[in-house]
């Protein structure tokens, strides 16, 4: 509106009359020019019922507060700033009102008005305030002051409960090392036993391992030995190493010896399906012909921990 208002070529002495003023139809802004200069800026509406009468009253009302300012110094001219239907409803009750002519002015188009508002917020001043310069930085230092001071206060709440956060986790801390040495005190000869009796677990179970892998390999001996042939000595050592030694009755068994060694060596457990011994370790067989065929063969038993500790569970 006042962007509306700058933008009215004024020639005259009189008023100027804006509809459609605090979002309203019925509501107009009267400006009043005399000499040059804006002496006034009031409203005036138009009632539901008696609108001529109205708005005769409002005017006049505006009228003799010029006379009384001095600045009203001859009859006023009359113009209404408006255009279309808005501007053949106020001129009708203008007319009827006054009883005088009313000169009818276009307002602004849009698009020169929305030019006008920008010309005019980029001339403003952003710092424009009718708040006195000292009065200004005043308030802006104590407001900076109150920023330190909270924020110094901020600080020193955060420190405090840092504080006694630290106290209360080192409390803690040092209840539980207190309550871990206790407890430490109270089961330091169970664990020695508890060692003890691991230690004595692991060497009978060793001498366990032990004794069904040497039944194993008798097993293995047992069914793979051909009836021509008599074993002699039967050595298993370190639960690692199986020496045998035995004979036969005639050189012409040799290939019965051959077909054993090899037999023991890709024999197979037979509820693990895993072969009982290495053939790829231990020393070969050793033949020496007699007045009967001695045979003397050494190999190297595969132990299966895992296999032996099922079987010892079993």
């Amino acid at each position: 509106m006042l962007d509306q208002l700058s933008g009215t070529a004024i020639n005259d002495d009189g008023a100027w009359i804006y509809p459609d003023a605090l979002g309203s139809r019925n509501a107009a802004l009267v400006a009043w020019w005399y000499g040059g200069v804006l002496q006034n800026l009031d409203f005036i509406t138009l009632a539901e019922g008696n609108r001529p009468e109205a708005v005769q009253e409002q005017l006049n009302q505006m009228a003799w507060a010029g006379e009384m300012e001095g600045w009203l110094k001859s009859p006023p001219h009359w113009h209404l700033v408006a255009s279309g239907s808005t501007a053949s409803e106020w001129e009708t009750s203008l007319r009827a009102a006054l009883d005088q002519p009313v000169q009818v002015l276009e307002p602004l188009p849009p698009p020169q008005l929305a030019a006008a508002t920008a010309r005019r917020a980029t001339r403003a001043s952003p710092n424009a305030n009718l708040l006195p310069a000292e009065f200004a930085e005043r308030y802006r230092q104590q407001f900076v002051d109150r920023l330190w001071m909270r924020g110094l206060l901020a600080v020193g709440a955060l420190y405090l409960l840092y504080v006694i956060g630290y106290g209360g986790v080192l409390g803690f801390t040092m209840f539980q090392a207190s309550g871990a040495e206790s407890a430490r005190d109270k089961i330091s000869n169970d664990y020695t036993n508890t060692m003890q009796l691991k230690a004595t677990y692991g060497v009978l179970k060793e001498r366990e391992d032990l004794k069904f892998a040497a039944l194993d390999s008798w097993k293995a001996i047992a069914e793979l030995m051909p009836e021509t042939l008599s074993l002699d000595t039967w050595n298993f050592g370190d639960g690692k190493r199986l020496v045998l030694s035995g004979s036969a009755a005639s050189s012409e068994h040799r290939q019965e010896i051959l077909d054993f060694e090899k037999a023991v060596r890709k024999y197979k457990d037979p509820k693990t399906l895993e072969p009982l011994f290495d053939a790829n370790k231990g020393e070969g067989l050793n033949l020496r012909m007699g007045r009967m065929a001695q045979f003397c063969g050494i190999s190297r038993s595969n132990l299966n921990a895992r296999r032996y500790n099922e079987r010892l569970l079993e």
